[in-house]
């Protein structure tokens, strides 16, 4: 996947994991596909991270157990900065009840340490389906607007035309 998403901004990613072996994994292994990764050791300096980003980041990787702030805070902050981002947990404390946590409060993904670059690969595929999919509900959203916009104008043009033909001599 040398080309990962169809729109250059979709291919800014934030890794934070406080494993620097994982974390750097991770970014090489996103940078091998085309993405512009960002990195950070911990929740606090990933917080810090999304609120100053402006909703640049598209993608999340963001492992669960760290110190300053766990992985869900990072997850409600993701959400906050950029309320369509993917959000991916990654966690060597996998368990039911965080999974249905992480859904709950809105990650995309979760997957248990130690994974396989081939599960990344997975979850990259899905986040590129659902940024597909959340563009093409923009789009949509777009050409309504349009579409109201041209019926506005074509109803001031027929009044124009009665409005013309009201006073032309007959």
């Amino acid at each position: 996947m040398s080309m990962p998403f169809e729109h250059a901004e979709h291919r800014h990613v934030l890794v934070v994991d406080d494993d620097d072996g994982v974390r750097d994994l991770f970014a090489e292994f996103l940078r091998e596909r085309g993405f512009v990764v960002a990195t950070v050791h911990d929740g606090r300096a990933a917080v810090t991270e999304l609120e100053r980003s402006n909703g640049m980041y598209w993608i999340v990787f963001t492992d669960l157990a760290m110190p300053g702030a766990d992985g869900f805070k990072v997850l409600r902050a993701a959400r906050n900065a950029n309320p369509a981002a993917y959000i991916v947990i990654v966690t060597g404390y996998a368990s039911i009840d965080t999974a249905i946590q992480a859904v709950r409060e809105g990650a995309n993904d979760y997957l248990a340490k130690p994974c396989s670059l081939g599960q990344i690969d997975i979850a990259l595929q899905r986040a590129h389906d659902h940024l597909r999919l959340i563009h093409a509900d923009r789009l949509i959203d777009r050409l309504a607007g349009i579409e109201q916009r041209l019926s506005s104008i074509e109803a001031g043009l027929s009044r124009i035309q009665r409005q013309l033909g009201a006073h032309q001599p007959h």
